[in-house]
């Protein structure tokens, strides 16, 4: 039980955070903004959010509000962006404003020790760890992925060969362990529980952050009270601590290596070069566990939406076919990065793969103005929350023709080699993903590769871990005989 002594500290915070709301109200009678959905008081709209499947929520909002419309959640005040045309002009061209981060007491105070790049404010702390992603993620290091790419994309179809009902597994595995040979010069296997406890750990993260999950982050002022009175405090401890092991058994595995003299050269192994006994252990811990779920998680996902596309809109798989087998033959070779060029309609199906259903941000991530800014008759007071509607935008008749369907054509035009232009999945203006070029590239060989040797039937979408179930068959012996021959060897090889 609660000590009595802290009872009026927590009276107090509640009245400080109602305090807080009437005077914001007051306030913002000096500004205008967009259509308001209707809420109740105090909590404002944060009890009609769903705790899943944010995006068809927002996505109803946006066909009824239009370009933009705002809510309140708890003591904020949130606009919804719900057209590329103002994300474009608010994210994009006035980024230097709009590029901030709100507080998140608990996704990144607690359960983050304040060291996740994602959710980190705008400011020198975020300009360096971003330059660290840059210099591992960037497009000027896909050489250094390619390699790597080629034989953990040869290992992938042999999962699929061979256990073609763990395919979803297969997916993490092949993304997990590409990154995690650049950084920690390591392989993954199917089946490693390590790396089902990173995925355990980002889907914690990602549930965690949703708006209206946790009270505190809407009312950050309740973060000032005394721990013990903090409820939600030991939930957050607790997935901190499991991360934070997730991320130091890695660290500690290529240490012991180092001191024994058998680690490969690898990012992490330059990187702690780099550091000295005044770094902060939690940010070089989370540095380097963001590096590994950054490029594990966006992958698996998006390889998986691509395959659910493929089996209920076969249509596109034949013509990807016409292109991979007039390139690659008829079960003669696996397509290579230096067919890139001649397969053009792979690159459109990367594209419409990451359009067709952004599940990893489906409200987007919100950022923070941080001055106030007038646009359209509109004006916004510094501190309003932002963030673009990705489902909405992604499923809208007037941004695309029959948005709910997988069709590669819309992105063949003289955009598709730009891999940021023609959707929002890695986000606009500064904030948008460090990592987009490898994971595009990650993306791109690998289900080159999936299409040309295996065909994907629908069975029911049921939208679970596995997003959905699938049929998988090899399209013919040859293709089984070719990646008999041409993949076991990367099964094999061990580092």
């Amino acid at each position: 039980m609660l000590d009595q002594a802290y009872i009026p500290f927590a009276v107090a915070a509640l009245v400080l955070g109602l305090v807080k709301v009437i005077d914001d109200y007051i306030r913002d009678s000096k500004y205008k903004l967009p259509p308001q959905v209707p809420g109740v008081p105090f909590f404002g709209n944060a009890l009609q959010i769903p705790p899943s499947q944010q995006g068809p929520w927002a996505k109803e909002l946006a066909d009824k509000y239009g370009e933009m419309f705002t809510i309140k959640l708890n003591g904020q005040t949130w606009v919804f962006l719900n057209s590329s045309r103002v994300v474009y002009d608010l994210m994009e061209r006035r980024a230097g404003i709009y590029c901030s981060r709100p507080p998140f007491p608990m996704p990144q105070g607690i359960m983050s020790g304040d060291s996740r790049i994602v959710l980190m404010p705008y400011g020198e702390k975020w300009r360096g760890v971003r330059k660290v992603m840059h210099n591992i993620l960037g497009s000027r290091q896909l050489n250094l992925y390619k390699d790597f790419q080629e034989l953990e994309s040869r290992h992938l179809l042999y999962n699929y060969l061979h256990n073609p009902d763990r395919w979803f597994s297969a997916n993490g595995r092949y993304s997990n362990s590409v990154i995690m040979s650049v950084v920690f010069g390591r392989r993954s296997d199917l089946g490693d529980p390590d790396v089902e406890e990173l995925f355990e750990t980002v889907e914690e993260f990602l549930r965690e952050q949703q708006p209206g999950m946790n009270l505190v982050d809407g009312f950050p002022i309740l973060d000032n009270l005394p721990k013990p009175l903090q409820w939600w405090r030991p939930k957050g401890q607790r997935i901190f601590e499991k991360t934070r092991n997730v991320y130091k058994r890695e660290l500690d595995r290529l240490s012991a290596k180092i001191a024994a003299g058998t680690a490969r050269d690898c990012f992490a192994m330059e990187f702690l070069k780099t550091i000295n006994s005044k770094t902060d252990e939690t940010q070089t811990i989370f540095t380097l566990g963001t590096l590994m779920e950054a490029g594990s998680d966006t992958t698996r996902v998006s390889l998986g939406q691509i395959i659910a596309g493929a089996a209920t809109y076969p249509d596109w798989v034949v013509r990807a076919r016409e292109q991979l087998d007039a390139v690659c033959g008829d079960a003669k070779r696996l397509p290579e990065f230096a067919d890139r060029k001649n397969l053009p309609y792979i690159t459109a199906v990367v594209k419409e793969g990451f359009r067709w259903r952004p599940n990893i941000a489906e409200i987007g991530v919100p950022t923070l103005l941080i001055k106030d800014d007038e646009y359209e008759g509109y004006k916004f007071k510094a501190g309003t929350i932002f963030t673009w509607n990705a489902w909405a935008i992604s499923l809208s008749p007037k941004e695309y023709k029959q948005p709910e369907r997988f069709w590669p054509e819309r992105f063949m035009n003289d955009d598709l080699n730009n891999a940021l232009k023609g959707h929002w999945a890695f986000g606009p203006g500064r904030r948008v993903c460090a990592g987009w070029s490898v994971g595009e590239s990650n993306v791109w060989i690998a289900i080159a590769r999936l299409l040309y040797c295996f065909d994907f039937h629908q069975v029911p979408f049921t939208g679970n871990k596995a997003q959905f179930d699938v049929d998988i068959k090899v399209r013919s012996e040859a293709h089984a005989a070719l990646i008999e021959r041409d993949c076991s060897e990367a099964v094999n090889t061990k580092y």
